[in-house]
């Protein structure tokens, strides 16, 4: 310590130095040495603080200060030192003296948070801002000498916080005059801030939306998936993004709307939250439904064709491929991007492959070459490449589309092609004539088969049945020769087999669509409730019928009578299938087969009718499903079907231009589909008939003429007609029915034979009408394949029995034909 320094200026810094080397002999203070105690004490505490300190010493308020001070009074340092504050603190004498003063005179601190001073530190004039601390320093008496100021000054904070809450109402001014709605969230989640957008959407307030209260207003089924990406987004402090319903306040409907926003960091990477906005998209979200499902559709489209379909940007990057392309090359999606195709190229083909695609994408001509391409077996296959540029409205190329084709067997053509002709030629005849002689032996095969199966079905039930009427017969006639009268029994029992022996022959030409069929237009639905009441009684008890009609059902074109006959056929196979009991249900409804569907399964693609009948049943195994519509099959025991039902439901509904399918589940049932042609056009709508109340007996001066080549049919059909009641007269020819008709005999109704020699019984119907205007026509026939029956379809308003017939069978049709309501 220098000889003379005071001891409390020792330790004083900058400020103590100079203290220690200026001249106080112009300071009202007078030298640090002949100081009081008290200032001493203060001074050197002053001195050694950290803080920013000043003290206003004595009447005249004498500036001393410390180097933490000094910077805040810039260039009135050093000369303020020592010297009465109203000299070096002028500008703002008049507010900072009063303050001092206060202190002073009450002997009271005087505290300030960032208080405002006007002051000239650096030349010019500014407005700062202080924390403030202005205590009194009293003498052991009590008596205040000066004014301690504790100071920290905080102009940048107040300024920064100025700018901050400035900057906040800008945004607040700019959010809520946004177009948009705006939010923002802290870390958690929570909202913050929702602008003045949200809430005339929304119908909320502050109160409402803030925190989680925003999560309210949006659709209960997107809610959860919302808040479950947000939580995403939280955890790994990654851009938000989400489309959901918000509900609108207006009208209280909801709209889709599109939430993007971005995480918001503060120093040192701190994750603060997110701001973001919500947009309504609800008018465009429709149309890019729309073009998200045109764009489907033009993938189902390009994946569904044969070639390989491929696209590129205008410079030639290749950015799509369609699924053959993947399938051709085994590559896996994307692996072939951009230029990645060029290693799929046959080596020798490479570089001209390349060169013709430069060119196209320098000229735009369209791109045409042949190459061989890697196949995923590893060969190189020939394949057919073209694209075509497209272009803006400017002419301007904005993508190319192109197409690769398989041509391998078209190049294998050419080579074949290439080769002598006699060659050619040579292996052509012997390959054909190899081939034709397979086909053939094949065919014989089948053929045999075929018959073989069939001739050996037809022979076992008609052995059956023909057993049945030979026995009976034989009875028969023993018991009759003994004049033993009771035979019904036996009558009986071979009429059983006779009708049983009709019937399979009618199933098997249903079978081979050689049944002649009446068909018009039909109401399925009433059909099926018309044979509700038959279905129920002919099931029994034990079965549940139940029957589903569909709403809006277009009218059928089919046989009703062979229709009802094959939903019979088809309810008898469910009740079998259900032997403990079940439920059948007969459902209708319109359909639509489509051209794939319809090429897979030889139908005619177009509108239909369709009748299902479903059962609860056993159902049927993969290797039985596949035989089911075979004639003679069945898995029923021996005796308990022909095999037959389904065949001729199959024959009936092929042969009606229609169409039937088997859906069946092993253990859970089995359902049968018709489908039958909608009809077009205008006509009554077919109703259930109920069988005429009237007698079939013939009427006085009735005359039926039996037409018949085979005598012994002619002979029972004569018998058989006298013996209902009517006058009869038989011809054994057309020529000679003609000629009874020109020798004046009378007739009523014609019933004629179709096939006979010489001349048809629809020749002879022709020329009998002009003979007899009124003559009514009844044919008859065992063989299909005849002049009434066109496409398996009898001419419009033709009379028809087919053989072989019963006595009633013939009486209800006579007398039908006669009466004119058959």
């Amino acid at each position: 310590m220098a000889s003379g320094t005071p001891a409390f200026l020792a330790r004083g810094g900058q400020i103590g130095e100079l203290m220690r080397a200026l001249d106080w002999s112009h300071s009202p203070l007078g030298p640090p040495a002949e100081w009081n105690n008290t200032l001493k004490t203060t001074v050197g505490m002053i001195l050694s603080a950290q803080a920013q300190i000043v003290l206003f010493w004595g009447p005249q308020l004498v500036a001393l200060y410390n180097d933490a001070y000094a910077p805040t009074i810039g260039l009135k340092h050093p000369y303020a030192l020592g010297r009465p504050g109203n000299e070096y603190w002028s500008e703002l004498w008049d507010d900072l003296e009063p303050l001092l003063r206060q202190v002073l005179d009450t002997g009271e601190t005087v505290f300030a948070k960032s208080r405002r001073f006007y002051i000239e530190r650096q030349g010019f004039p500014e407005t700062v801002y202080f924390d403030i601390s202005y205590s009194p320093v009293s003498d052991p008496d009590g008596v205040v000498l000066g004014v301690l100021c504790i100071v920290n000054e905080t102009t940048e904070q107040v300024l920064s916080e100025r700018r901050l809450r400035e900057s906040e109402a800008r945004f607040r001014n700019l959010a809520n005059n946004a177009p948009v709605m705006m939010w923002m969230c802290d870390r958690s989640g929570r909202c913050t801030y929702l602008n003045s957008g949200w809430y005339r959407f929304t119908g909320q307030n502050a109160a409402d939306g803030e925190g989680w209260g925003w999560l309210d207003a949006i659709h209960p089924g997107n809610r959860e998936n919302v808040q479950r990406r947000l939580d995403d987004a939280l955890t790994n402090r990654q851009p938000f993004s989400a489309e959901y319903r918000l509900k609108r306040a207006a009208d209280n409907s909801y709209r889709w709307v599109l939430a993007t926003s971005a995480p918001r960091f503060g120093e040192d990477d701190v994750f603060l939250g997110y701001i973001g906005t919500v947009i309504d998209i609800d008018d465009r979200y429709e149309q890019e439904l729309r073009l998200r499902e045109s764009e489907a559709r033009l993938q189902a489209i390009s994946n569904s064709i044969d070639q390989m379909v491929w696209s590129t940007r205008p410079d030639g990057y290749h950015d799509y491929y369609n699924s053959r392309w993947y399938e051709f090359t085994g590559m896996e999606p994307g692996a072939t991007d951009g230029d990645g195709w060029n290693i799929l190229f046959h080596p020798d083909d490479r570089e001209r492959a390349w060169a013709v695609w430069r060119h196209c994408l320098e000229t735009g001509t369209p791109y045409h070459i042949e190459y061989r391409l890697r196949h995923h077996s590893g060969r190189y296959l020939w394949v057919l490449g073209r694209a075509q540029p497209v272009r803006d409205d400017a002419g301007k190329i904005t993508r190319w589309f192109g197409t690769c084709t398989d041509i391998k067997e078209i190049v294998d053509a050419r080579e074949v092609l290439a080769r002598s002709r006699q060659e050619l030629e040579r292996e052509v005849a012997e390959r054909t004539a190899k081939l034709m002689e397979a086909e053939s032996r094949l065919r014989q095969a089948q053929k045999m088969e075929a018959v073989g199966q069939l001739t050996g079905g037809i022979a076992h039930d008609f052995n059956n049945m023909l057993a049945v009427i030979i026995s009976g017969l034989n009875l028969l006639q023993r018991r009759l020769a003994r004049g033993d009268t009771n035979v019904t029994a036996y009558v009986e029992g071979a009429l059983d087999g006779a009708r049983r022996a009709a019937a399979l022959t009618q199933r098997l030409l249903a079978f081979a669509r050689q049944q002649p069929l009446a068909p018009e237009p039909l109401d399925a639905n009433a059909l099926v409730i018309g044979m509700t009441d038959l279905l129920i009684h002919a099931l029994g008890e034990r079965m549940a019928v139940e029957t589903v009609r569909g709403a809006g059902l277009w009218r059928a074109h089919a046989d009703p009578n062979q229709l009802e006959s094959a939903i019979v056929n088809l309810a008898v196979n469910a009740r079998d299938a259900m032997p403990d009991g079940g439920k059948l249900t007969i459902e209708t409804g319109n359909a639509y087969i489509d051209e794939e569907y319809g090429r897979e399964h030889e139908v005619q693609p177009g509108q239909y009718v369709m009748i299902a009948v479903s059962d609860t049943g056993t159902g049927m195994t993969a290797d039985i499903l596949a035989r089911a519509f075979d004639p003679f099959f069945t898995t029923k025991g021996v005796g308990r079907g022909t095999g037959l039902g389904l065949s001729q439901v199959f024959g009936f509904v092929r042969q009606s231009g229609g169409h039937v399918k088997i859906y069946s589940e092993l253990g859970h049932g089995t359902c049968v589909k018709i489908y039958l042609p909608r009809f077009y056009g205008e006509a009554e709508t077919y109703a259930r008939r109920l069988p005429p109340q009237t007698e079939n007996g013939g009427r006085p001066g009735e005359v039926v003429m039996v037409v018949e080549d085979d005598e012994r049919v002619r002979r029972f059909s004569t018998e058989a007609l006298r013996e209902l009641g009517y006058d009869v007269v038989e011809a054994a020819s057309g020529r000679e029915a003609l000629a009874l008709i020109d020798a004046g005999q009378k007739i009523t109704l014609l019933f004629t034979d179709v096939v006979m020699p010489e001349m048809t019984g629809r020749q002879l119907a022709d020329l009998a009408v002009q003979k007899v205007p009124d003559l009514r026509v009844l044919y008859t026939t065992g063989y299909t394949r005849n002049a009434v029956v066109h496409n398996g379809v009898l001419d419009p308003g033709t009379q028809f029995l087919q053989k072989p017939f019963s006595l009633d069978m013939l009486a209800a049709k006579i007398r039908s034909s006669i009466d004119g309501n058959g």
